[in-house]
């Protein structure tokens, strides 16, 4: 990778969602490993996820999504999806994670530079440079990164960075008891992914789909990858995720010669006036 001298192969996630079993295995583990405040036990209302979201206290988050009636993903049973004899309801479960994007808008905003790509490819906030403007944030077309009450910095996951540097795999990718997180180069998660999704579209789950494989998209292809058994929108996924920061050089190009204009016309204002 650019502006590194031992360059690394880009580094990335494959969530299973088909084999998730909502244990939160994954949510505890990046806790105590990155030393990310816990959530209180409170009744959110939400199911029985008490950490509702990603943000600032959440890196991993495992969804509990109650589903009715039916949907565009086929009616037979796996270990992420029960439902009801008459097929009226269903349980959707899924560990949520930042997706490290090719073109990472957060990154692309922040005016400190405390966001940056590792040699993995991955995209790191470095705590002790961030000054908590909050630019990131309404930057993430997934709205990941977040700023922390306590301190008023952004944080979101690092993909274990630490742990990446000494060749061990994420804190969240260990734990999990069913391999649903798997953890390697990006092309190996990838290939994973797209034999994972022949194998459930051929048990009868027509409706699964991959989410994030490949280059396309509005964020240039990202380094977390998704089987999903319906559409993006179920999971609170964004089905067209856009990095407004692409437009920022045409952007910056119109403001120029708008500039370039206006002073122009206030030059001929003042010339006229003075004649």
């Amino acid at each position: 990778m650019t502006g590194y001298d031992d360059g690394q192969p880009r580094m990335g996630f494959f969530t299973d969602t088909s084999v998730c079993i909502g244990c939160k295995a994954c949510e505890v583990a990046c806790k105590e490993w990155n030393g990310v405040p816990e959530n209180p036990f409170a009744w959110t209302g939400e199911s029985y996820d008490n950490t509702s979201s990603l943000g600032a206290n959440t890196w991993r988050h495992v969804a509990f999504i109650e589903s009715g009636g039916q949907s565009t993903a086929s009616t037979v049973q796996s270990a992420s999806s029960v439902q009801s004899e008459d097929e009226d309801f269903r349980w959707l479960m899924s560990s949520d994670v930042c997706k490290h994007c090719t073109t990472a808008a957060c990154l692309d905003v922040c005016p400190t530079g405390a966001l940056f790509k590792t040699e993995f490819e991955t995209v790191v906030v470095q705590e002790d440079v961030c000054n908590g403007c909050g630019y990131c944030v309404p930057a993430c077309p997934y709205g990941v990164i977040d700023r922390r009450e306590s301190d008023g910095r952004a944080w979101k996951c690092t993909l274990c960075y630490d742990r990446l540097k000494v060749g061990e795999e994420p804190a969240c990718a260990k734990a999990c008891p069913t391999d649903s997180i798997n953890f390697g180069t990006l092309e190996a998660m990838t290939a994973m992914a797209a034999d994972r999704l022949d194998v459930v579209v051929a048990a009868g789950r027509a409706g699964a789909q991959l989410y994030g494989d490949g280059p396309s998209g509005g964020v240039d292809g990202a380094g977390s990858v998704f089987l999903l058994l319906d559409d993006p929108e179920v999971y609170g996924l964004p089905p067209d995720p856009i990095a407004g920061s692409k437009h920022l050089p045409s952007l910056w190009g119109a403001a120029a010669a708008a500039a370039v204009t206006l002073a122009g016309a206030v030059a001929a204002a003042f010339v006229g006036g003075r004649r």
